[in-house]
Parts: C-alpha cells; sequence; structure tokens
C-alpha cells in the first residue's frame, strides 16, 4: 500500500489537471496560478504578497510602480500627479485624476458605481487608523500624520468611530484635492501610497457589506471579481469602465528587443479575464505548467532541477515547446522567527546557538539547488545598508560552537530546555524545511515539533502571537531598506509587521533617527549599523536570501520580472496565434 499511495496521488493529480481547464484560444484569458488561499480582499488587512497580488486586481492606490523601468521608478495612478511639497517638506497636496469610477455593486445607488473623490481617499486612510478594525498595515501611517494617532486612540475607548470628525492632517480642500499633514519627515511616505494597505475603498461598500466585506472587493481597478472560490479558482473579468490608462512607451534599454514595448500606447488591461488557480502543493503546478494549462509558474524547491541545468540553462525540452526562463535576484529574507515575548527566547546565547546549529549550504543544496545565498542579517543584497563585507558570526554553520553557546545559554546538551514548536504552512516542501531544520537543531539537543497551518491560519497566529516560533519569508514592499528593518521595530510588532515582537531599545532609537532621513550616506550608514546589530542579536534564526525563478509560456506577453507586482497583470498579454500553435507540442 505504501508504494500505491503515490501512484494513485498521480493519477488524480493528472486527473485534476487535465480535467480542470480548457484551452481557450478565442478569447485573452490568463491563467496564473497561487500557492495559498487568501484570507480576503479588506487591503487594509493585505499583509501578505497574495493578498497583496489578487487586491492589486480590483483596487487601486494613488501611486504605484513602473512596470518596465529600473531601477523602479513611482508613478501616479489614481492620483493625477506627483503631489506638491511644502517647503518644510510636512504638508503634501495631492491632485486626483478625474472620471475614475468604483465597480458597479449592489452597494451604491441603483447598483450603478460612482466616481472617486477626495472623501474616499481621507476615508481609507482613516480606516487603516480605525482601532476597531485593527488593520495590519496600520503600522505605515503611525505616529506619521497630525492628529490620526489621537482620533485612533480617542476612539478605541468608544463605541463606533465617527469617520466624519476632521483631522488636521488630512483634509479635503475639494473633490478632486486634499492635503497631507505629517508630523516629521517621511521619505517612504508615497511609497506608503503605492502599497496595497492603502488601496482606495468606498464608504458605501463597507457599509453595504459589513462583515462580508473582505470577500467584496468594489474597488475602481482593471477587473472586476464576479466570483471568490477561496479555495479552488478566482475568476476576473476585465472591467468594462475602466478609465482612460494605457501601455507604457518607455521602458528601460533592452525592454524595446524583448517586445516589452510591443504594446506600447495601447488602452490596458489587454487581457479579456484572468484566473487564477488555488494549488497549493508544487507538483500538481508543475504537472499544470508542462501541459500549458497555466501561462507562468514560479519555480520553487524539487521542480527546481526540472526545469533547469546545473549550469542555470533551460532544459532542452523547455525550449523547443518556446518556453522561457527568468532568473533574478530577489529582495527578500526567509527567517525563522521567534516569539520574544516567550521568555525562553529572551535568551540571547540560546538565539545565536539555533543560528549557528543551521546548515544552511544543506538546506541551500536540498530546497534552493544552491540558488540562493545566506543571509547575514535583515536587509538582503541589492538594497542601501547592505554591506557585502559583512559577515554574521552566528550565520556560519559551527556545531562544536553552537552546543557551547547552548550551554553557555543554561541548556547544556539541550538539557532543561521545553521542545519548540515551528508553526508553518500546510504545504510539503514547507514540512520539510522544517524537518531539515529540526534535524540541525537535534545535533545540539534541542527538540523541535512541525506546526502545518493553512495560509489564513499562520497569518493569524502570527497576528495573535500564539506561537512559539514561526518561518516565512519578506519581499521588499518598496525600495528602501527601512522596510527591512521595520520589522524588528518594537511599536511594530503583532499585529503589525514585527511577527517577532523584537523589541531592543537602542535599535528602536537609532530606527527612529534613519527613517526620518532623506536618502544619503549617513542614512545609508545607519541602516548597515542597525542591519549588524540585529544580526549579532540574533532575533530570528537568518535563512537565506533567494533567486527568484520563472518559466513563461511564449504566448504571455509583457511578462518581466517585478518585485512590487500587484498592479502588474494588467500590463500583461496573451498571443493567441502563437498560443494555438505552441499549444500542440504540449
Amino acid at each position: 500500500m505504501k508504494r500505491l499511495a503515490p501512484l494513485l496521488s498521480l493519477m488524480l493529480m493528472l486527473a485534476i489537471v487535465g480535467c480542470s481547464k480548457q484551452d481557450n484560444f478565442d478569447e485573452r484569458e490568463i491563467n496564473l496560478v497561487s500557492p495559498e488561499k487568501i484570507a480576503g480582499y479588506d487591503p487594509i488587512h493585505a499583509s501578505d504578497q497574495y493578498s497583496g497580488n489578487e487586491a492589486g486586481k480590483v483596487y487601486e492606490g494613488l501611486f504605484e510602480f513602473h512596470p518596465l523601468k529600473r531601477p523602479y521608478e513611482l508613478m501616479p495612478n489614481l492620483a493625477e500627479a506627483l503631489p506638491t511639497v511644502s517647503a518644510d517638506g510636512l504638508t503634501y497636496t495631492f491632485k486626483l485624476r478625474k472620471g475614475v469610477l468604483f465597480h458597479d455593486s449592489p452597494a451604491f445607488k441603483d447598483g450603478i458605481g460612482r466616481e472617486m473623490k477626495s472623501d474616499d481617499v481621507i476615508y481609507s486612510l482613516k480606516r487603516l487608523a480605525d482601532p476597531k478594525l485593527m488593520a495590519k498595515g496600520w503600522w505605515l501611517f503611525d505616529e506619521r500624520i497630525v492628529g490620526l494617532n489621537e482620533w485612533r486612540t480617542k476612539y478605541s475607548a468608544l463605541d463606533a468611530t465617527v469617520y466624519e470628525e476632521e483631522i488636521e492632517g488630512l483634509k479635503k480642500v475639494d473633490d478632486y484635492t486634499f492635503t497631507v499633514k505629517l508630523k516629521s519627515p517621511y521619505p517612504q511616505f508615497l511609497y506608503a501610497l503605492a502599497m496595497p494597505y492603502s488601496f482606495i475603498v468606498a464608504k458605501e461598500a463597507v457599509d453595504h457589506f459589513g462583515k462580508e466585506f473582505l470577500n467584496h472587493p468594489v474597488g475602481t481597478g482593471p477587473f472586476i471579481l464576479p466570483r471568490f472560490d477561496q479555495s479552488n479558482l478566482i475568476v476576473y473579468n476585465r472591467n468594462p469602465k475602466f478609465r482612460e490608462k494605457f501601455y507604457p512607451t518607455e521602458g528601460e534599454e533592452g525592454d524595446d528587443k524583448l517586445g516589452l514595448l510591443a504594446d506600447a500606447g495601447k488602452k490596458i488591461p489587454l487581457v479579456d479575464r484572468i484566473n487564477v488557480h488555488i494549488v497549493v502543493e508544487s507538483q500538481p503546478k508543475w504537472l499544470s505548467f508542462q501541459k500549458g494549462k497555466d501561462d507562468v509558474i514560479e519555480l520553487k524547491d524539487n521542480n527546481i532541477d526540472q526545469a533547469i541545468t546545473k549550469e542555470k540553462e533551460l532544459r532542452s525540452e523547455h525550449k523547443e515547446k518556446g518556453i522561457r526562463l527568468i532568473l533574478k535576484p530577489q529582495l527578500d529574507v526567509t527567517f525563522f522567527a521567534f516569539n520574544h515575548e516567550d521568555k525562553t527566547f529572551q535568551n540571547r546565547k540560546l538565539r545565536q546557538a539555533m543560528n549557528m546549529a543551521y546548515n544552511r549550504a544543506e538546506a541551500n543544496r536540498l530546497f534552493y539547488e544552491g540558488t540562493a545565498i545566506d543571509a547575514q542579517g535583515v536587509i538582503p543584497p541589492g538594497m542601501g545598508g547592505y554591506r557585502k563585507e559583512f559577515k554574521n558570526p552566528y550565520v556560519k554553520f559551527d556545531l562544536e560552537g553552537a552546543k557551547k553557546l547552548l550551554a553557555e545559554a543554561g541548556y547544556p546538551g539541550g538539557k532543561g530546555l521545553p521542545e519548540i514548536t515551528i508553526q508553518t504552512r500546510n504545504e510539503t516542501i514547507a514540512r520539510q524545511q522544517i524537518e531539515f531544520f529540526a534535524k540541525c537543531m537535534d545535533k545540539i539537543g534541542i527538540k523541535i515539533n512541525v506546526g502545518m497551518n493553512t495560509w489564513p491560519e499562520l497569518v493569524n497566529k502570527v497576528t495573535k502571537k500564539q506561537h512559539q516560533m514561526y518561518t516565512m519569508a519578506w519581499g521588499a514592499d518598496y525600495p528602501d531598506a527601512e522596510n527591512f528593518l521595520g520589522l524588528l521595530y518594537c511599536p511594530n510588532q503583532s499585529p503589525g509587521s514585527n511577527g517577532a515582537n523584537y523589541c531592543n531599545p537602542e535599535f528602536d532609537a537609532l530606527y527612529k533617527q534613519a527613517t526620518v532621513m532623506q536618502d544619503s550616506p549617513e542614512r545609508t550608514a545607519l541602516y548597515e549599523k542597525l542591519n549588524e546589530m540585529a544580526a549579532v542579536d540574533a532575533p530570528w534564526v537568518f535563512g537565506f536570501n533567494r533567486t527568484r525563478m520563472y518559466l513563461v509560456q511564449a504566448w504571455l506577453k509583457n511578462f518581466k520580472f517585478m518585485e512590487f507586482n500587484h498592479n502588474q497583470f494588467q500590463y500583461l498579454n496573451v498571443d493567441l496565434e502563437v498560443k494555438k500553435e505552441l499549444s500542440k507540442k504540449f
């Protein structure tokens, strides 16, 4: 029976792949895969990449990152232009684009979506601060906008929150103009307005759907959502009332030769439909892509060696089908986070010992085909604050050193240390990664248990501090190392982005100093100091900075690796003739 079980599983997977998706050569349709279920579409809770990617199809922010230009460049989206800024750098005046309509919804009079105006932006920003909503994105604006924290504090003690109460830092000038007054300089402010947390919602929709608002997104974005099946398939249709928005006419050097400007000047979105299939396990995803049923796949774990050679070249059988390989260093970091509210982990030598006992070279070989690099700290390569000469002494694999530190921590040979449970995703590779980590820790006498969760369950446990340890990755929200260092800033602890609940007064003081500084050598020096301070204090067991790998079908046009990709999908296109011809090879 043990031999039969995998065979039955494989047959079932092939049956699912063969029956669930039909080739469509008549409509421009994209098939994507999400490896995780999402909890819903409320932007203020879109704390992970998966939620952000789905929210980005129906909602929009004031700004977005240019889909082609690198280094990344912010450009106006719902805003008409970049804001004007007062001489002291504290007051921003925004002009909104006119004629932007919310999707049709029973939330509006006669079911017809109305125009988005200044009141909607102010309302959406206030929702982030509403104490009753416990927004995961509140950390973005905490202590940033004049009067907003006071408003939040006032309504934390009252039964109902009054959104109509005016705040000095958020003022409407007219229907298309509003101002934001900051408490102090906030160099990342416009980046924050491009993040999913800051997407614009309509008060009527929030009121109409109540607790079900998260399942009924009503945005201004390029796609509408006629169906939301959390566990299987999400279908988006082109928004027929989407405003006049066009594919960019400029990119970085070389984009023209790659065909990335072939759609320049065309009205977007370029496809009629996007199907997002929720597939947690890696093997069904791989089989589906190999059959040409999905248009792009991110390579992970055991699919990597099936796709590329040891020289990182695409295997010939995939080249024959016209498939493209994209390899790009990722602005991310993986980690095993301690819950610092658990007194066990307030022991620095224990944390350092666990870092030294983790065999990263073997983990890299097993799970990333050697394509990742050891994370030396919080900040990944490619960002200001990462110093390539710095080597974290506790990232070096050294079992004898780890045993010595563990003894100094008060647990010689692991004696007296309770078993530790690490929470992770309910997926085979995720389990294998924890099991490998457990083997590493067993060599110094530490016992590890695995806690398996769906993605929403894992996020919920971290948010509510119901964990000893958990493992996750963090990808950049914007191109500034502040976005990584903030993961360890005490006021950002759960439900904010500091899921480790790490607090270090010295770190916090330097962080506050650095984050109000404009980009400069002085700020970079502070970022370096913070990164190396955290590295030695070992608030996490540091993992890796990964290389992102994609396989892309030949018919999918305009796909370019994008770190901040929640708005990317409106620019994608499908060449139906190429798809029809190449599909014969699958």
